[in-house]
């Protein structure tokens, strides 16, 4: 797996992985951490989680073009790591959301998300610039693909440990107060307090039970303070806990650091290499080469086309997808957040099996190239949706927020098994390692040695696009009944994928090595 790759892939893919580790801590519970925090309505938390996401990657080009500028992409590299961690330091001091104070702490926390994106922006595109710089050695070219496989095990490291802090952190807070956790909880205990909301009376029962079986007594006079207490105090311990665990993505981001800056002299540097190369050029090798990159960036806008729709679907893991892990599967002893582990646990046991497979194919002479890799994966990500609209329409799924304003005891008996986000999310990982790592891949490949961190980040731009897009998830999701959200998102995998396929051959063709004079 490691064989014939460059001696600063690992430095780099340990880098991201601290990195990485400390943003899904985060990232986990974002969408519903808002919802607790705040009482915003899940809308309105997956439309700040949208802009959030999307922000993260078109700041990528602004980190891109910064880098390419000043020519110095490692210096960026560390800037960015370095405001990133102060966003996650605002958001790990644990302030409680009253009436008072909610304008400003949340436009406190939207500096801090803004913070951390920005960060992101200065540091992701742009080591994804000088790991596809380390290719660019005639001896290791044609490890490119396996390269960024590997290079993406080491993200999904961090993502696979990180969903289990937040909500161990948060059930070891509520244990320590003598409180339990329960998803229903926060949204009830805001319903209850809130002066607008009009809480129904199934509601209202449903709050009555949980609280009873956190030993609260409504029998008596005071019962209805008795619960206004509870639903104060639940709030505080809850967000608390969440508050501690971005104190570990502090420290995750200060790990990387020290590895960056500890191994960054032996990472290349590539807009002084591209100084150094440019000056041999005469004047019509550059005019052939412009020739070339022209017809290279139009296969590049070719692919990021179809990566919006490709992110628009897969990251609806972040927000409709942890509502359907939250509401309608059987999660009694494991936190909603947690099922977010799965896919980076399926990253790291099937990469190497991927790899594998198309090393083998290579050996027979039958090399799948890597514009129709993209186009297999978007099939995948279609057969996953369509198993989720069989699976919610067979078992008459109703909407969303239809389905929480049941009773708990019927709720309870049409959930359906963890089985179901096993291989949803095993179908979506799969055609995640045929579209991410090879997408970074192909980006490496075709773009300009000047404008490496640029074209880095109109790849992380394409992804922030798909991103905007997220919220219409949960929108169906709450508003139809569920499976017409998963019809949606399998039919637009499946047109990208068609999409894909009529231009294989002509992505084929561009991408081929240049033909270009070489330099005297």
């Amino acid at each position: 797996m490691f064989k014939n790759q460059p001696k600063g892939l690992i430095p780099a893919a340990l880098s991201n992985m601290g990195e990485r580790f400390g943003y899904y801590i985060m990232n986990a519970v974002l969408v519903l951490f808002l919802c607790s925090k705040f009482g915003l309505k899940e809308e309105t938390s997956t439309l700040i989680y949208s802009f959030f996401y999307a922000g993260i990657y078109v700041l990528s080009l602004v980190g891109g073009i910064i880098a390419d500028r000043t020519q110095n992409y490692k210096g960026t590299i560390i800037s960015g790591l370095v405001i990133m961690t102060l966003g996650y330091v605002v958001l790990a001091f644990p302030i409680f959301a009253t009436a008072e104070n909610t304008t400003w702490l949340l436009t406190l926390t939207c500096c801090a998300l803004f913070m951390i994106a920005f960060g992101n922006g200065l540091f992701k595109g742009n080591l994804q610039a000088i790991v596809g710089q380390l290719y660019d050695n005639p001896k290791y070219a044609d490890q490119r693909d396996s390269g960024f496989q590997i290079f993406y095990v080491f993200i999904n490291v961090g993502g696979l440990v990180a969903p289990f802090v937040a909500p161990m952190l948060r059930s070891w807070w509520l244990e320590a107060h003598n409180l339990a956790y329960n998803a229903d909880l926060p949204a009830l205990c805001h319903q209850y307090l809130s002066v607008t909301d009009n809480m129904g009376l199934e509601n209202i029962n449903n709050l009555y039970t949980l609280a009873s079986s956190m030993g609260v007594h409504l029998t008596d006079a005071s019962g209805v303070e008795a619960i206004s207490n509870f639903c104060t105090e639940y709030l505080k311990v809850f967000n608390e806990g969440i508050h501690y665990s971005f104190i570990a993505s502090v420290c995750a981001m200060l790990i990387s650091l020290c590895i960056f800056m500890l191994t960054k002299k032996g990472l290349p540097s590539p807009a002084k290499k591209e100084a150094a190369e440019t000056v041999k050029y005469t004047a019509a090798e550059k005019q052939a080469m412009a020739r070339e990159i022209k017809q290279r960036m139009g296969a590049l806008f070719a692919v990021l086309g179809i990566a919006i729709f490709f992110w628009f679907s897969f990251h609806q893991n972040g927000t409709s997808l942890s509502l359907f892990a939250r509401d309608f599967v059987k999660t009694d002893s494991i936190a909603p957040e947690i099922w977010q582990a799965l896919n980076p646990c399926f990253v790291i046991l099937l990469t190497p099996v991927i790899m594998w497979y198309f090393n083998m194919l290579a050996r027979r002479g039958k090399v799948i190239s890597t514009p129709r890799k993209i186009a297999i994966g978007m099939g995948l990500a279609a057969v996953a949706y369509i198993f989720l609209t069989i699976v919610c329409a067979a078992d008459g799924y109703p909407s969303g927020e239809a389905f929480r304003s049941m009773d708990v005891t019927a709720r309870e008996g049409l959930k359906t098994g963890p089985w179901v986000l096993i291989l949803l999310y095993f179908f979506l990982t799969v055609a995640e390692l045929f579209i991410s790592p090879l997408g970074l891949s192909f980006v490496s490949k075709v773009a300009p040695k000047h404008l490496q961190g640029l074209c880095q980040g109109l790849w992380l731009g394409a992804t922030a696009v798909g991103n905007l897009l997220l919220w219409i998830g949960p929108l169906i999701y709450n508003a139809c009944p569920i499976w017409q959200a998963w019809v949606v998102f399998a039919a637009v995998c499946f047109i990208s994928m068609g999409a894909m396929l009529a231009m294989v051959k002509w992505l084929e063709r561009v991408t081929e090595e240049p033909q270009t004079p070489k330099a005297a």
